[in-house]
């Protein structure tokens, strides 16, 4: 289900962004990644710092392999131990691969601890555009689809571009937590 961001009247962009799709250019979609995607995936993975832009991607794998295990994932089939029915997504605008989104059907330990039902990122070139609130507005419509009534979404605590968009999205703060590992504190909320 396409939606077109409109564009918010806040005057000029800068000239990296100009050439870029921006807000209300195009209809952001979700889809699984393709063969033709690997060259862009892979420069995109290369561009995140903190959390992978591929989930389950190491440089043995071969494409056509990674799109087979993202296939079972997606299909309920062949799911490795500790993983769950889950889709992997690519948002696209305009043609251009703009972020990505992890989209978890259902939840173990870990997930339900840490990790949530949705885990998304956004390119940085296409950040600060609406396409991060679009894109789990899409994911949160697919997982209520697929009978989930209680969606659990995590950012970490001080991520305030992440907490404004769940919150936009109808998150309602659950807690902070503060892991007893040392790791960073991070936010459960809950979208019903």
């Amino acid at each position: 289900m396409p939606f077109t961001l409109r564009r918010r009247p806040s005057g000029r962009r800068s000239k990296s962004r100009a050439s870029s799709p921006a807000a209300g250019d195009a209809a952001l979609t979700l889809r699984p990644p393709t063969p033709a995607d690997e060259k862009t995936c892979l420069a995109a993975h290369a561009e995140f710092v903190g959390f992978p832009f591929l989930l389950l991607w190491n440089r043995q794998l071969s494409w056509a392999r990674y799109l087979e295990l993202l296939g079972g994932l997606r299909t309920g089939h062949r799911i490795p131990e500790g993983l769950v029915h889950s889709d992997f997504l690519l948002a696209e605008v305009g043609g251009d691969i703009v972020g990505r989104v992890s989209i978890r059907y259902e939840l173990n330990q870990a997930l339900a601890e840490k990790g949530g039902h949705v885990g998304y990122g956004v390119r940085p070139a296409f950040r600060r555009r609406g396409f991060a609130t679009e894109v789990l507005r899409q994911s949160v419509a697919r997982i209520h689809a697929a009978g989930v009534e209680r969606i659990l979404v995590v950012c970490d605590d001080n991520n305030v571009g992440s907490a404004t968009v769940i919150e936009r999205c109808g998150g309602v703060l659950e807690s902070v937590v503060t892991p007893d590992d040392g790791s960073a504190p991070f936010r459960r909320y809950w979208i019903d």
